[in-house]
C-alpha cells in the first residue's frame, strides 16, 4: 500500500466484480474528517498518478479506476458519480460542469453548463416589476436549468475514455446500494438548510420522522440513485435525457408547489454539450489554461493576476502565511476592477459578442496596464468601473451584484501524463431543493440544480440590457475556474487545480497560483493560506485567520472589512521537477488526495 493510499483506513471491504478489464471495486468503510472549520492536512506525495476530490469515497473511486488501467477522464467520471451520492449538496448528475482535459499534446474544454428552457424569459425571476429574493428564486422550479454533466462526460469519454463507460458507475452504484456513512459536512449542510425538508422526496430521505437531519455516522442507502445510475451505465446518456428519467425531471420542475418551472422533455432531450476553445494565457514563465465564457473564471482570474503584475513588487507572506496588508490591498483592488469588467461583458458567447470580437482583448497587457494605473493608496470601494477593452457593437448594463454558491472540484493526473481539471456544480447547497428519483418510486434520488439563478434577475437597467440576462437556451455565466498550468518554455504540465466557492472561486484560484509561482509554496501550503475577497463592495477576511493589525491596515486603505467563514474547497496537484507529483486538499473540507 502506498503512503498516499495509506492515508485512508480501509475495513469491511466489499468485493464487487465489474464487467470487464479485470477490474474489481473495493468499497472502503471510510468516515471523512470534519467538514467544517479548519483541519490541517499534510499534502500527499505520489510517484506517477494522483486524484484529488472533495470526499474520500469519491477520491478512492478515482484511485481504483486509475489502478485498474483507466485514465484521467475515466477517473473523473467515477469520482463525479460518487460525489452525486456522498456530496449531494454540491454537485451531481442533476447539475452541470466544465472539464479541461490535457492528453499530453492538446488542451480541450468540454462545456456541460446547464441551459435555460425554451419557456424562460428575461422576466423569469421578476414579480410585479421587482426581482424575487434570492432564496425565493432558488427553492423553486424556476431556477432549474437543463442538466449537462452526464452528456458532457459521455462526450469526453467517447473521445478519450479507456475503460468501458459502464464500469465507471460501479463504485457509485455499489455505495448507493450498500450504503455510506453520513459525514460531518453533509450533516452540517442538512442541519443548516431551511428549505430541503419541504421537498416531498428529500424531506423523507434526509430527515427523520421528527424532522431532524440524519446523524453523523448513520449509514444511508440510496436505491433510487443506484437504479438511475444503472440505467445510465447500461444505456448511456440517452437514458438520462429521454424516457422515464427525463419525464421525471420535467414533472418535478413543472410540479413545484409554489413556483413551477417551464422545463419540458423537449428541453431535456435537446441538450447538447459543447467543446469550446480553451483560453491559454501567458503569465511570466507559465501558460495558464482555463475555461472561456460562459465561465467568467479564467478571464477574471487572469485579469487579477495581470493587473497585479503591473503593481510594485511587495513582500511574500509573513511566517504565519498571512499576506502583507500592502499585497492584500493590491489584490483586492485588482479584484474590484476585474469584477467590474466581469459584470459588464461576460455571458454565454452564443448570445453575447466579446469586446472587440475576442475575449482575450480583456487580457491584453496594454489594457491591464491601464487598469492597473487606477490602483492607488486609497481603496476604490464600490466605485470601480468597467473599462473598455475593445470596440463594442453593443453597450451592456452592468449586472447588479447577487449571491453565488456551491460547487465541487476534481483534479486528476494519470500515469500517462493526461490531466483533468473539472469543476462541477448544482449551485446553491442542495440546488433547487428538488429531488428527482427517475420515476423509480424508490427511496432517494439526486438533487436538481438551481443554476438559472446565476443569470441576472434584472434583465435590463434603464432600458439597457444586461449581457447575462435570461434567454431561452442560454447558459448562465459561471465563476467556475478549472485550471491547467504549463511551463511556457517546455510545454510540460505543471499543475491541475480549481475550487468551489461561488464568485470567490476566482479569488481562491488566483491566490493559489500566486502562492505556487511567486511565493514558492507547495500545493498544500498554498491551499492552507487564509482568504481575503471582494467582488466590488465590502472586503471579507476569513474568520479567525488574520491578525487584527491586518484588518486595521486594510481599513486605513479605505476598505470596509468584516470577517466571515470562507469555505473554499481547493484541490491542486503539482508536477515536481523530478516528474513526481505533490497534491493538496483544502483543509476547510473533507477532501483528500490519493495516488501511487
Amino acid at each position: 500500500m502506498s503512503p498516499a493510499r495509506a492515508s485512508l483506513t480501509l475495513s469491511g471491504l466489499l468485493l464487487v466484480p465489474l464487467y470487464s478489464f479485470g477490474f474489481s471495486y473495493e468499497a472502503p468503510s471510510v468516515t471523512p474528517e470534519v467538514g467544517s472549520g479548519y483541519e490541517e492536512k499534510p499534502g500527499w506525495a505520489t510517484e506517477s498518478f494522483a486524484v484529488a476530490a472533495a470526499n474520500p469515497l469519491a477520491t478512492d473511486a478515482g484511485y481504483q479506476v486509475l489502478k485498474a488501467g483507466g485514465n484521467a477522464v475515466d477517473a473523473a467520471i467515477a469520482v463525479q458519480m460518487v460525489l452525486t451520492l456522498v456530496e449531494p449538496q454540491s454537485s451531481g448528475i442533476g447539475g452541470g460542469a466544465f472539464l479541461l482535459h490535457y492528453d499530453g499534446a492538446d488542451v480541450q474544454a468540454y462545456d456541460g453548463r446547464e441551459t435555460a428552457p425554451a419557456g424562460a424569459t428575461g422576466e423569469l425571476f421578476m414579480e410585479d416589476g421587482e426581482p424575487l429574493t434570492f432564496m425565493e428564486a432558488v427553492a423553486s422550479g424556476l431556477s432549474v436549468g437543463v442538466p449537462g454533466t452526464v452528456r458532457m462526460l459521455e462526450q469526453a469519454h467517447r473521445e478519450h475514455g479507456k475503460l468501458d463507460w459502464s464500469e465507471l458507475f460501479v463504485p457509485a452504484i455499489t455505495l448507493a446500494e450498500e450504503g455510506f456513512e453520513i459525514s460531518q459536512r453533509l450533516h452540517t449542510s442538512l442541519a443548516s438548510d431551511q428549505a430541503l425538508a419541504s421537498d416531498p422526496l428529500a424531506g423523507k430521505f434526509y430527515f427523520d420522522a421528527e424532522g431532524e437531519p440524519l446523524a453523523v455516522g448513520e449509514t444511508l442507502k440510496n436505491p433510487a440513485l443506484a437504479e438511475v445510475l444503472r440505467r445510465i451505465a447500461s444505456q448511456g446518456s440517452q437514458a438520462f435525457y429521454e424516457g422515464e428519467l427525463a419525464d421525471d425531471i420535467a414533472s418535478r420542475v413543472q410540479g413545484h408547489a409554489t413556483r413551477p418551472g417551464s422545463m419540458t422533455v423537449d428541453d431535456i432531450s435537446g441538450y447538447q454539450a459543447v467543446e469550446r476553445e480553451p483560453i491559454c494565457t501567458p503569465w511570466q514563465q507559465w501558460d495558464v489554461c482555463g475555461f472561456p465564457p460562459p465561465s467568467s473564471g479564467h478571464i477574471t482570474v487572469m485579469q487579477i493576476l495581470g493587473i497585479l503584475d503591473q503593481q510594485p513588487l511587495l513582500e511574500a507572506p509573513l511566517d504565519n502565511g498571512v499576506s502583507s496588508s500592502g499585497w492584500l490591498h493590491q489584490f483586492l483592488e485588482a479584484s474590484r476592477l476585474a469584477f467590474a469588467d466581469r459584470g459588464r461583458y461576460i455571458a454565454d458567447p452564443d448570445f453575447v459578442d466579446a469586446p472587440g470580437g475576442d475575449w482575450t482583448s480583456m487580457l491584453a497587457p496594454a489594457y491591464l496596464a491601464r487598469r492597473s494605473e487606477l490602483i492607488g493608496d486609497a481603496s476604490m470601494g464600490d466605485n470601480a468601473q468597467p473599462g473598455n477593452p475593445g470596440e463594442l457593437d453593443v453597450t451592456w448594463a452592468s449586472q447588479p451584484d447577487q449571491p453565488e454558491y456551491g460547487t465541487s472540484h476534481i483534479s486528476i493526473i494519470d500515469a500517462e501524463g493526461n490531466a483533468v481539471a473539472m469543476t462541477t456544480s448544482i449551485e446553491q447547497a442542495f440546488g433547487s431543493r428538488i429531488m428527482a428519483d427517475g420515476g423509480t418510486g424508490l427511496p432517494g434520488g439526486y438533487m436538481l440544480n438551481n443554476e438559472l439563478t446565476d443569470f441576472s434577475f434584472t434583465p435590463e437597467i434603464d432600458g439597457v440590457p444586461v449581457a447575462n440576462r435570461v434567454e431561452p437556451g442560454k447558459r448562465p455565466r459561471s465563476s467556475m475556474s478549472p485550471t491547467l498550468v504549463f511551463d511556457q518554455d517546455t510545454g510540460e504540465l505543471i499543475a491541475s487545480l480549481g475550487s468551489p466557492g461561488g464568485a470567490a472561486i476566482i479569488h481562491y484560484t488566483a491566490r493559489t497560483l500566486v502562492a505556487m509561482r511567486d511565493w514558492g509554496m507547495s500545493a498544500q501550503e498554498a491551499l492552507n493560506l487564509p482568504h481575503a475577497i471582494t467582488t466590488g463592495g465590502d472586503v471579507y477576511l476569513e474568520e479567525g485567520r488574520f491578525p487584527e493589525a491586518i484588518k486595521e491596515a486594510l481599513e486605513a486603505y479605505g476598505h470596509t472589512v468584516s470577517e466571515r467563514e470562507l469555505t473554499s474547497g481547493l484541490q491542486a496537484i503539482r508536477v515536481l521537477e523530478d516528474g513526481t507529483l505533490f497534491g493538496g486538499a483544502d483543509p476547510r473540507r473533507e477532501g483528500v488526495v490519493m495516488g501511487e
